[in-house]
């Protein structure tokens, strides 16, 4: 729970798979900009089942320093559960959410905090351009957040990611939301509050690789979809409602055809064409169907979101909280 002394406690979080090469790059950063703070502080890392020395590094931070907290999770179950389980393990008043590759920069910190202060209670960092991505990951990216904000009707910012501060109010809220397909800078937007953008220029990674291949993006944008709108049932509908109108008027011709101007139709590849055509349909809409009874499926078995192998505090940790 929020520590209830005079001076608010600020919570960071920062998940991170296989980043041993800018962990310490961003222990700097944040030791510089958190030293400047007037609030407490505490620095919750999460290791995401990462192969690389990550875990160790981690490991090394909480002992060495008493603000910062590692948490190693028992295998990768990818990064919006890895924010999930920082939010459930944050202590502070107001968290910010930031990713390890330092594209979120830790410099912005101090002015979300005055947002916070001002009363706002989510605010939210909102690129505007993108350095160090290719081309065709930007015009992706633009697509995806106009698509789905038409789609799901909920107002999710444009080129907004998970950097972010929310307030304790705000985390309280998202922990009561515990779908596994998690797409959490939606999940934000759909609980509300007073929000506010912060606009910066993201720079390339300070080391390392992406961890979002396109075969992630792809299946990130798929939980967007399917976890805030049913509209693919509502045109998986719409398609069969349209092929039956087609098809009514098409039988209708054709007896019209047959039995009032006596022409026989001999139509093979226009069968053979509407066959392909609608199994290939069939095919698509029972694939809709089933993302969305696949996920009911796992959510019927009521499985904990997250594991946590190991969580490492310094000693004096719970003293100077």
């Amino acid at each position: 729970m929020p520590n209830s002394s005079s001076s608010p406690l600020l919570s960071v979080i920062i998940p991170g798979y296989n980043e041993e090469e800018v962990l310490p790059f961003l222990r700097e950063k944040l030791d510089h900009v958190l030293g400047r703070l007037s609030v407490r502080s505490e620095v919750v890392l999460i290791d995401d089942g990462s192969r690389d020395r990550s875990a160790e590094i981690m490991r090394e931070f909480a002992r060495q320093d008493s603000r910062y907290k590692a948490l190693l999770l028992s295998r990768n179950y990818g990064h919006q559960m890895a924010i999930t389980a920082g939010l459930d393990h944050a202590a502070g008043d107001v968290v910010v959410v930031l990713d390890a590759d330092l594209q979120d920069p830790p410099e912005l910190i101090p002015e979300m905090l005055a947002k916070w202060k001002e009363g706002y209670q989510v605010v939210y960092g909102q690129r505007t351009t993108r350095q160090g991505d290719s081309w065709a990951k930007k015009v992706t990216a633009g697509i995806f957040y106009r698509f789905i904000r038409r789609l799901s009707g909920v107002d999710i910012p444009r080129d907004a990611g998970d950097f972010r501060l929310m307030d304790r109010k705000v985390v309280d809220a998202l922990k009561r939301m515990p779908e596994h397909h998690r797409f959490v800078r939606g999940m934000v937007a759909w609980a509300g509050f007073r929000q506010c953008p912060i606009f910066f220029e993201r720079p390339p990674r300070k080391a390392g690789t992406t961890k979002y291949p396109w075969r992630k993006m792809f299946q990130f944008a798929l939980d967007a979809i399917f976890a805030f709108s049913v509209i693919p049932l509502r045109i998986s509908t719409g398609i069969g409602l349209l092929i039956m109108g087609f098809s009514m008027l098409e039988i209708l011709w054709i007896l019209y055809l047959r039995f009032i101007l006596n022409i026989t139709v001999k139509g093979y590849s226009s069968i053979l064409i509407a066959i392909l055509l609608l199994g290939g349909l069939n095919l698509l809409i029972l694939g809709i169907l089933g993302e969305y009874i696949g996920r009911i499926y796992i959510e019927a078995k009521n499985r904990p979101l997250y594991l946590v192998q190991e969580f490492v505090a310094h000693p004096s940790a719970d003293q100077n909280s």
